[in-house]
């Protein structure tokens, strides 16, 4: 058995942790306290919601998860939501005070202080040390059908197969076309059957734009989930038949990085440059201050160098 642990980071991360929850506890039958009601029809002897939730001893189902923000507005909103009974209270971590957009206020000051409690939830939650190197998996999902389209869009299981490969579908911004894949694990829930699968894929072998590496040619891992995708009731995705979630490694996410990098180059210019307007528009200023004898005469007038 494996499990996997979730962290939630800054306002984001926990706001879209707290909806994925809400649809995890759909999914197992699991009410907003934790409890899981009894009966042949809920669960079916079922135990795979222990790879996200850690059952105690009074039955309640505690999710592995860690929330994570500077300031505490919206775990608050956690702490006082729905499922407020559902999570450990020492895993919902909030700071004081935000950090402004500002890096090194985050990095160095209130961020670095809140480091250690995190690491230490963390390490609670888990016994896996060493882990193995993260890298960059690329999510991607599909279909995305809005509940106004469901009666008219019914995809089959080469169809969202292959929408897995195109770039609109995917959670990061970036062309796959223009790298090629190390390793590609898909996950099909629903009315979805080996057969179809192996059509799919062996379709999306022989297609010039999908390229693996050398070394690893028919990189493809498959898992099937018989049961159907669970949609939030009142949501905006429609309930379809049978869905598919893609997590590869591919070069192609080095786009995303290096658009990043980029940006990072052009606010880091744009700082130094108003940076040094300032310092020389105060430099003039304090020259023309000490050079003008009238203005020397004015009681109170102090001028600060701030550079």
């Amino acid at each position: 058995m494996r499990e996997c642990i979730s962290i939630h980071v800054g306002q984001a991360g926990v706001q879209i942790g707290n909806a994925c929850w809400e649809l995890y506890c759909l999914e197992h039958g699991i009410q907003p306290d934790g409890q899981m009601p009894t009966g042949p029809s809920i669960g079916g002897g079922d135990d795979s919601f222990n790879t996200f939730f850690n059952e105690t001893g009074a039955g309640k189902h505690v999710p592995r998860a860690v929330f994570v923000d500077l300031e505490p507005t919206v775990i608050d909103e956690v702490r006082a939501g729905t499922y407020r009974q559902l999570f450990h209270p020492e895993q919902l971590i909030s700071g004081k005070e935000d950090a402004a957009n500002n890096y090194a206020r985050g990095h160095y000051t209130i961020g670095k202080e809140i480091i250690d409690p995190v690491l230490d939830r963390i390490r609670k939650l888990t016994n896996l040390v060493p882990y193995p190197r993260i890298h960059f998996p690329l999510a991607t999902y599909a279909p995305v059908i809005s509940a106004e389209k469901a009666y008219h869009e019914q995809l089959t299981v080469a169809e969202i197969t292959n929408a897995c490969f195109e770039p609109a579908n995917q959670m990061v911004k970036c062309d796959p076309r223009h790298g090629k894949y190390m390793a590609c694990c898909l996950l099909y829930r629903g009315d979805v059957v080996p057969k179809d699968v192996n059509a799919a894929i062996a379709t999306i072998k022989t297609k010039r734009t999908i390229q693996f590496v050398d070394w690893c040619p028919t990189g493809f891992k498959v898992g099937i989930n018989y049961q159907p995708p669970t949609v939030v009731p009142g949501g905006d995705l429609a309930k379809v038949q049978r869905a598919v979630c893609m997590l590869s490694n591919t070069t192609a996410i080095a786009e995303a990085w290096a658009r990043l990098d980029h940006k990072f180059d052009l606010m880091y210019r744009l700082q130094f440059s108003v940076a040094m307007i300032i310092h020389t528009l105060v430099s003039k200023f304090t020259t023309f201050i000490s050079t003008k004898a009238p203005l020397n005469k004015c009681s109170g007038l102090k001028v600060f160098n701030w550079f």
